[in-house]
């Protein structure tokens, strides 16, 4: 099918059925399995037909001959970015992997960097066909009819994002990154969680900044469960509210998800005490939460890198995470209790190797970064993916309702062990950006 007859198809999908939530792509070669997209190594991002490469530089098509759908891929030495316009809403992505004639290695990521597969290795001649679960979103807020009433008010910052941009982009990453076909269907059955919060929850587009929020989906079961971060930098509980970000969630949840709460670091840094709001906002956040017959959950926002002369982690949260656990308490809501983990685990490293999970880095690590930064609110991705096993585990050790969904990927984390962190993969981005987030 050529690209001329693929678009008349698209065009054809959107004036009956509205925008297109189905997409089959083929990559690699001439050779196109029936029925699915051709997508070669030229084909870069076209909004009028709808996908296509960020970036086409360093692509490379290879056909192996044998299978047309399994028999070619797409590759390159650097990391590729293809995206799609599709609605808002959860979709399944099947992906086949490999190559007929060689090995592969491809971590596969969404959007603002959220981690969706990790280090996934083929051995020679080896296909293996892989699932996840994204969710997609734009800033508009609709009624039923799919009018629009409301904007989410965004930061200028948040312009640039992949998460606001109308596109689902797929990220392709590592040593050797061979993709032969993705398939794209919507999934109207999954529970979603949606995470509110700050910088350290947000899916942080730019390295060497991550947060727990963007590691998340990496353990949950595909097609059961759909993270979908919400979270922003610098926000408070109020600010939260005041750019209509809680009001796109309660017009989106359903019965049956789920909403993840962490706010403490900037409430408190703006002077704001647990008692001017705070409280009386979470409360009313639960309350909302449960009329939609959606279950909250509280995220006690975890510790700074401070310690004491005992190495010891210092509490710079003032009484927000006590406030938290009391509301938990009075409202008989579940509480993941971070602050508590977290201490366990920055103090198990030390306060030297806690460094390594936080945005510490020489000068000129990173373009345009002629400063050493030394952030101890913030993380880099080890620190973020040790804290969303933090979360994880206490999910599982609880006997959450989400512990069903847990996937099997570290399932039985400690904190007081760490993970080495000379053995954590993570191959970088080429989105990089020494500016520290909003928020402290």
């Amino acid at each position: 099918m050529s690209k001329i007859v693929s678009f008349l198809v698209l065009c054809i999908c959107s004036l009956y059925f509205g925008q297109q939530t189905s997409f089959k792509f083929d990559f690699g070669g001439e050779r196109v399995e029936k029925g699915f997209i051709p997508i070669h190594s030229t084909s870069k991002f076209d909004r009028k037909i709808g996908y296509g490469f960020m970036d086409i530089s360093g692509l490379k098509s290879v056909d192996n001959g044998g299978n047309a759908l399994t028999g070619d891929f797409i590759t390159s030495d650097k990391p590729f970015y293809f995206s799609v316009a599709i609605p808002e809403g959860n979709y399944d992505i099947r992906l086949n992997l490999g190559d007929t004639k060689g090995s592969s290695e491809t971590t596969v990521r969404v959007e603002n960097r959220r981690l969706m597969l990790n280090d996934i290795k083929t051995k020679q001649g080896e296909i293996v066909e892989k699932q996840i679960s994204v969710h997609a979103k734009d800033s508009i807020i609709r009624n039923q009819n799919g009018e629009k009433i409301g904007i989410v008010k965004l930061k200028p910052r948040e312009t640039k994002y992949l998460h606001w941009d109308n596109l689902l982009t797929i990220e392709f990453n590592d040593k050797a990154p061979k993709v032969c076909s993705i398939i794209i269907q919507p999934n109207k059955t999954a529970k979603t969680i949606y995470l509110t919060g700050d910088s350290t929850v947000v899916d942080a587009q730019y390295e060497p900044w991550a947060s727990w929020g963007q590691m998340l989906p990496y353990f949950f079961v595909p097609n059961e469960v759909v993270i979908a971060n919400y979270a922003e930098s610098g926000e408070t509980l109020k600010a939260f509210e005041d750019r209509h970000r809680i009001d796109k969630i309660w017009n989106k949840i359903q019965p049956g998800d789920f909403l993840f709460i962490q706010f403490g670091h900037n409430d408190q840094k703006s002077g704001n005490s647990t008692k001017s709001g705070y409280r009386k906002r979470l409360k009313e956040w639960i309350q909302k939460a449960r009329q939609l017959v959606a279950i909250p959950v509280l995220v006690t926002s975890m510790n700074r890198r401070v310690f004491d002369e005992n190495n010891k982690i210092v509490n710079t949260l003032d009484d927000f995470p006590d406030a938290m656990r009391e509301i938990a308490k009075e409202e008989k809501v579940d509480l993941i209790d971070l602050n508590a983990l977290s201490k366990i685990l920055f103090e198990a490293m030390g306060p030297e190797a806690a460094k390594k999970a936080f945005v510490y880095y020489p000068a000129n690590a990173y373009p345009n970064q002629p400063n050493a930064l030394a952030d101890d609110t913030h993380f880099n991705p080890y620190g973020a993916y040790e804290l969303a096993k933090c979360v994880v585990k206490s999910i599982v050790d609880q006997n959450l309702p989400l512990k069903k969904y847990i996937s099997n990927n570290e399932k039985n984390f400690n904190p007081n062990k760490p993970d080495d962190v000379e053995k954590f993969h993570w191959p970088e981005s080429v989105f990089m950006e020494s500016l520290k987030p909003d928020g402290n």
